[in-house]
């Protein structure tokens, strides 16, 4: 509840601080005048600074800058040379900064019931003044110091330009009219605020004759009758009032009121938003009072002192839903934050937090003790304050998840005017809402558009809501943090007291009380009026130990504490959670007594289609948590019940957030069955909350870093999770999921998709259905029933598309400006000092020019993909869901708030995500065409991809897949023509021949583009084909396949695999000519493989051998002709052997250096004798089992050559392969030792080595029998296999590779010497043709 969100150590005491309402940022001054900007989310320094003496660095760089403009020397001192003095103020200042402080004055002015029609919190936010930039003011005594955090260039006021008084405080005026100067008031040590302006850095008005003492604060407000106004405080101790509005250009103004305030000087004034009521100004002084003033009759309301013997230092105004009471937040020198509980009734002071206990030990020295010197409240984020204190800068955060007490009812059909119910005090009081009639729903405002096509402004202003408050008779029980929420039927209301324990049950119709008891939590079921409820006894009261008392008494009031505690913690545990059903009559009854048998306390009820509870898991307590629980839990607050529990630690609820982030959550949440009370299926983490779809399709489960998402139907399946920290609450609308964050309200676009899984399931439920039926005719008419005639039936199954699930999040409201790009620091000098609005318009004139786009028809077309954040409402928020188009918030103030989601960007996915996909459409005629594609993307993954097709601005690309998905093939094909650009592609000839193309002269440049744009999509061709193969529709196929083949035919267009692929479908669809016609363009074009592989789809084996043949593929050739007995085996050997013999002999020479040559002549075989030189015998390479060509051929007797040569093969010596004879076996088995002899077949046997020999005569020569395979299986020439039949001739090894022959390559067979020497019987030589050879 409570916990430290950021703490930055300091040694010196920090005096003033000031957070940035937008940006992660916090600037500090300490008590020696350095001033520092600090990221307090990713614990980053951004800037540093001496500011009260004189900073070195920025006066080098202004010296450096001045230089670089061509400034010699300067006249002069530098204004950065000139010495600050102390530190009065920091702040920052841009659009946001100016945005928000005119947000906050109009909205506490709007809420006065007297309030004038024009002040409303609705407005036109100011033009942007600072264009981007974002200053860090520091105001100190001798000069003001204007720093930009963008460019890092600054500017320094010295006090001589403001009649060289000191600077004490200042404070930031602005209109929100069109070309409005930024404005800065310095209030000064006489008693004078002197105004410059921002743009000429001059003095352009003084307020004079207000105060005659020196003044110490400043503020701007606006009061009911919409007049803006400044304040000052003085130490004279006057409140003076001046006019604020400068459209009137006097230099010196006078004061509209003075009032005495305080004895010995204000301190600080603040603005109080009040419920319903006029605004309220809270000063403190110097006398330890704070007092509240009226904004329309100036007249002191209430004066208290809040701690006493201390001074206030800083007040701040507070709204917190956690503690409805509690509107101020005050700071005195000590280690406390404090609260004034109902300021202007009982204005109790009590103390919220204990700063000390937030902080590690470590941080305090042993015996040191907090002070705090300053504190300020995030003017945005409520739950975070940030104080200043002698160890450091201290960001507390008091629990970000509590939302408003209010709850949305269901609004009849028909009806434009909503409700909600809301709790303020003890009264219970309804809200009406609806869309003013001045605004256009079906537009909006967020497209910036009208139907003139005219700018609405140059930015979103909010839509026009009129609300009213009404009471209700029945008064509520407690005044507490509330809870509420509301059936399912929307008939009855729960109001749940946490801090009491106390819950009541109203009917809505009259407010009567159904039920009421005693409880913690309260979940609803969304399918019926039940609901759940962890009851629980009431504590005993924990008893205050008094101050200053007697040890006696201080012992018994800790042991009486403790008993309690002890009591408090045995009844959480022993109460259960019961399930209560509200009946038509209007009575309670308990539907199950106690659900879940588990021992642990529970600690969290979820409401939904199933029931949710989380357990406390047994968990260490470190010392330190333990102490911040205990200090927090023994601080009393009034208000909140008998327990005297503070608000901000009522109890453990267990979750992340209490943690660090990188701790993993405990499984400790259990699902159960509403119906039967069963737990469903296993723990899952504690989810911070659960929001279930109405239809009971989704849930959303939110954490503390990201919101998981989930399908129910037709079972539960996870489908991702988003990213989206610190999620408060959320609201489904069919297939939309509206969060709110702290900063930001985010939509998430959910579907499914189609998964295996959820085929599978319906499957399943649709044999059981049909097994039901069975079973059930049969119990009725008998077997007989099943008796069925066959007729004819059409085929109604049809695949359904796997899709993947969609999660798209976009962003709806943030609290930023729209980012623009910042100019130099300097600005014109030729503008007048209020501003000049002829160059606003021309502006406003450039920027209408480039946000709209004029469609067909006159109809306005926004050129955004999404519109520019709108700005979300301040503080804790909750969301009401999306009623007439138009998404609505609750404030903590209990007002409502429209965001507008008219944007064409937004509104076609909300009509898309809703089921709508028609609608969705039409108003895409409203979104820029560039934005189409996206916007198909979206609705393919939702589902609709037939209705995206009418989308008119989507890509061709796009509209293929669009087209293939909704099988609108004939679209498909067109898409496919035109982004290939073949539409005349393909249709004269049958396939278009290589020596067309060369001969083209007129259309050859056309003809040469549409190969290629058919080449780049040739999968999309492919997939085209066999869809349209797969649905019948040949007239489409065919066309395709006539452009494919067109394509196919042009040398190396085609990928290997896409001409397989072409010839298969083209043998398919009996395109034989086109085949036949593709398989003569391969082969001329050199395309081998695929050729054969053509032939071989084809059925022509004669073809099939031209294709290997004219492409120089022999091996391949030899091999099928081989297998298939053809009768051009012999010519393709003989052809094969002289293409190899002609490789031998032109082998290619290399250059070697000395030393490589003499190494290779040494490895070279010698020739023995000069005879052989000369002769080369034909190469010889037979398919197994075929006699020799060269049968005839002479032997050649030498003599043996010395073993060591031997091994290697001579170059002389013709090479044959054929089956080694068995005639002469005996004589190298003889001399080959036992390990390498082989047995050697039978002539007649198949023949299984590889090894080749001489004619009958000759011994085998193989160092090691090779087995041979089969006919039908692959024969490896050179370790390549090579197959022989025409099934798997696509994967033929290309014979055109033949190794280098040169003998280096030559693998040394590690064959004995024995058997070498018997080698040379013969004339011919024979080798293994796994030898490196081949």
């Amino acid at each position: 509840m409570l916990r430290l969100k950021a703490f930055r150590p300091s040694n010196e005491k920090i005096v003033k601080i000031q957070l940035h309402p937008t940006h992660p940022w916090l600037v500090t001054a300490d008590a020696s005048d350095h001033v520092s900007v600090w990221n307090w989310e990713h614990r980053q320094v951004i800037y540093e600074l001496k500011a009260g003496g004189v900073d070195e660095r920025r006066l080098v760089g202004a010296k450096l800058e001045k230089l670089a403009e061509g400034e010699s020397e300067p006249k002069g001192k530098p204004t950065e040379a000139i010495r600050g003095g102390s530190v009065k103020q920091v702040s920052f200042f841009d659009d946001d900064v100016r945005f928000w402080q005119l947000w906050r004055n109009r909205s506490a002015a709007a809420e006065a019931p007297s309030a004038v029609n024009h002040v409303t919190s609705a407005f036109s936010s100011p033009a942007p003044s600072t264009k981007g930039r974002h200053f860090l003011v520091i105001c100190c005594e001798n000069k003001a110091i204007f720093l930009d955090l963008v460019t890092m260039r600054g500017r320094d006021v010295p006090k001589s330009e403001l009649d060289n008084r000191s600077l004490l405080c200042m404070e930031f005026l602005s209109r929100s009219a069109a070309g409005d100067v930024p404005l800065v008031a310095f209030g000064g040590s006489d008693g004078v605020i002197r105004v410059l302006s921002m743009m000429t850095w001059k003095l352009v008005r003084r307020y004079t004759g207000g105060h005659k003492g020196s003044i110490a604060c400043l503020m701007t407000f606006i009061a009911s009758s919409g007049e803006a106004l400044l304040v000052s405080g003085a130490s004279d101790g006057l409140l003076v009032l001046w006019s604020a509005d400068h459209s009137q250009d006097s230099r010196e103004l006078v004061p509209k009121l003075s009032l005495k305030a305080h004895d010995g000087g204000v301190v600080a004034v603040e603005l109080s938003r009040v419920i319903g009521g006029a605004p309220q100004l809270v000063t403190i002084g110097a006398d330890k009072t704070l007092a509240i003033w009226d904004t329309i009759s100036f007249k002191e309301l209430r004066r208290i002192k809040p701690v006493p013997k201390l001074a206030c230092h800083s007040v701040a105004s507070w709204c917190h839903p956690r503690a409805p009471n509690l509107d101020i937040l005050t700071c005195v020198k000590d280690s406390h934050i404090w609260a004034i509980e109902h300021p202007t009734y009982s204005a109790l002071t009590r103390p919220l937090c204990e700063l000390s206990s937030l902080l590690p030990p470590q941080v305090l020295a042993p015996n040191k003790k907090i002070r705090v010197y300053c504190m300020v409240a995030h003017p945005l984020q409520p739950h975070l304050v940030a104080t200043g204190t002698n160890v450091g800068v201290i960001i507390s955060e008091f629990d970000s998840r509590s939302l408003p007490a209010v709850a949305a009812l269901p609004t009849p059909s028909g009806n434009r005017e909503h409700s909600a119910v809301y709790v303020i005090e003890r009264e219970l009081k309804l809200l009406n809402f609806q869309l003013s009639q001045t605004a256009n729903p079906s537009l909006g405002n967020n497209g910036s558009l009208s139907e003139t096509g005219r700018l609405r402004g140059d930015s979103l202003e909010q839509l026009h809501v009129k609300q009213t408050k009404k009471h209700i008779s029945t008064p509520v029980p407690h005044d507490s943090y509330s809870v509420l929420s509301v059936s399912s039927s929307g008939k009855y209301l729960a109001i749940v007291w946490p801090d009491i324990p106390y819950f009541s049950i109203y009917k809505v119709s009259d407010w009567s009380i159904v039920d009421s008891g005693s409880a913690r939590l309260l979940a609803w079921d969304t399918c019926r009026d039940r609901f759940a409820l962890l009851e629980s006894a009431l504590p005993l009261r924990i008893p205050i130990i008094p101050k200053g008392g007697s040890s006696r008494r201080a012992k018994e009031a800790a042991a009486a504490a403790a008993q309690a505690a002890a009591a408090a913690a045995s009844a959480a545990s022993s109460a259960n959670v019961q399930v209560r059903i509200l009946l038509d009559d209007g009575t309670s009854n308990v539907f199950t007594t106690s659900i879940g048998g588990r021992s642990e306390p529970v600690i969290g009820l979820h409401g939904g289609a199933l029931l949710g509870v989380a357990y406390r898991t047994s968990r260490k307590v470190s010392p330190i948590a333990a102490t911040a629980i205990s200090t927090i839990q023994s601080m009393p607050l009034s208000g909140f019940g008998s327990s005297n529990l503070s608000s901000f630690a009522t109890y453990d609820d267990g979750l992340s957030s209490n943690k660090s982030s990188t701790e993993a959550a405990p499984p400790n949440f259990q699902l159960y069955s509403w119906e039967t009370s069963q737990p469903i299926g296993g723990l899952l983490p504690q989810p911070e909350w659960t929001a279930w779809d109405q239809t009971v399709e989704y849930c959303a489960f939110a954490y503390h870093q990201y919101i998981v998402i989930s399908s129910l139907r037709p079972q539960y399946r996870y489908l991702g999770d988003v990213a989206i920290p610190h999620a408060t609450g959320g609201v489904w609308h069919r297939r939309q999921l509206f969060v709110a964050t702290p900063t930001t309200i985010e939509c998430v676009f959910v579907d499914a998709g189609v998964a295996a899984i959820d085929i599978e399931t319906k499957r399943m439920k649709e044999e059981m259905k049909l097994k039901e039926a069975q079973a059930r005719a049969v119990a009725e008419h008998g077997e007989l029933a099943l008796i069925a005639v066959e007729g004819p039936q059409a085929s109604t199954q049809e695949r359904t598309a796997l899709r993947p699930p969609m999660l798209q999040v976009v962003r709806l409201a943030s609290f930023q400006h729209a980012p623009s790009v910042p100019p130099f620091i300097s600005l014109p000098k030729q503008y007048r000092v209020d501003g000049d609005d002829s160059f606003i318009q021309k502006e406003m004139e450039e920027r209408k020019t480039n946000e709209i786009a004029v469609g067909g028809g006159g109809v306005s077309v926004a050129v955004t993909r999404f519109p520019t954040e709108q700005k979300r409402p301040v503080g804790p928020l909750i969301v009401v869901g999306v009623r007439d188009g138009v998404l609505w918030l609750i404030d903590r103030y209990m007002c409502a708030h429209a965001i507008s989601l008219s944007h064409p960007g937004i509104r076609c996915r909300c009509l898309a995500a809703y089921g709508d996909a028609v609608s969705a459409v039409k108003w895409a005629s409203r979104l820029g065409r560039e934005h189409h594609d996206d916007l198909a993307q979206f609705m393919l993954g939702m589902g609709y991809a037939t209705e995206a097709l009418h989308l008119p601005g989507i890509s061709k690309r796009l509209e293929f897949d669009l087209a293939m998905q909704s099988n609108d093939l004939k679209r498909a094909l067109q898409c496919l023509l035109t982004m290939s650009n073949s539409r005349d592609l393909g249709q004269d000839s049958a396939g278009l021949e290589l020596n067309d193309i060369l001969n083209l002269t007129a259309k050859k440049e056309n003809m040469v583009e549409a190969v290629q744009g058919i080449v780049k999509f040739a999968k999309e061709f492919l997939d085209l084909i066999d869809a349209a193969d797969a649905t019948g529709q040949a007239e489409i196929a065919r066309e395709a396949l006539k452009r494919l083949a067109a394509a196919g035919s042009v040398k190396g267009a085609l990928q290997g695999h896409e001409l397989r692929g072409l010839g298969l479908r083209l043998a398919n669809h009996g395109e034989l000519t086109r085949l036949s016609g593709l398989v003569n363009n391969l082969i001329s074009v050199g395309l081998g493989r695929e050729a054969a592989f053509a032939a071989a789809v084809l059925g022509d084996n004669a073809l099939m051998e031209k294709a290997w043949q004219d492409t120089g593929m022999l091996a391949e050739a030899v091999l099928h002709a081989h297998s298939h007995g053809r009768p051009t085996l012999k010519s393709l050997v003989q052809a094969w052997n002289k293409m190899l013999q002609k490789e031998v002999e032109h082998r290619p020479t290399t250059k070697l250096d000395a030393a490589a040559a003499f190494l290779a002549s040494l490895e070279e075989p010698k020739l023995t004798t000069l005879a052989e030189a000369g002769k080369k015998l034909p190469i010889e390479i037979l398919p197994p089992g075929m006699p020799s060509l060269s049968v005839s051929s002479l032997p050649v007797n030498k003599k043996l050559a010395p073993a060591a040569q031997n091994t290697e093969q001579q170059p002389g010596k013709p090479l044959l392969l054929e089956a080694a004879p068995t005639t002469t076996a005996a004589a190298p088995t003889a001399a080959v030792p036992p390990a390498t002899a082989e047995t050697v077949p039978p002539t007649d046997a198949p023949p299984t080595s590889t090894a080749t020999s001489a004619p009958e005569n000759g011994p085998p020569t193989t160092d090691s029998a090779v087995p041979q395979p089969e006919s039908g299986e692959a024969t490896s020439v050179n370790g390549t296999p090579l197959p022989p039949s025409v099934s798997n001739s696509d994967q033929v090894a290309s014979g055109e590779s033949t190794p280098d022959p040169s003998p280096s390559n030559v693998v040394q067979p590690e064959a004995p010497p024995p058997a070498v020497e018997a080698q040379e019987t013969n004339g011919h030589s024979t080798v293994s043709t796994s030898d490196p050879f081949f």
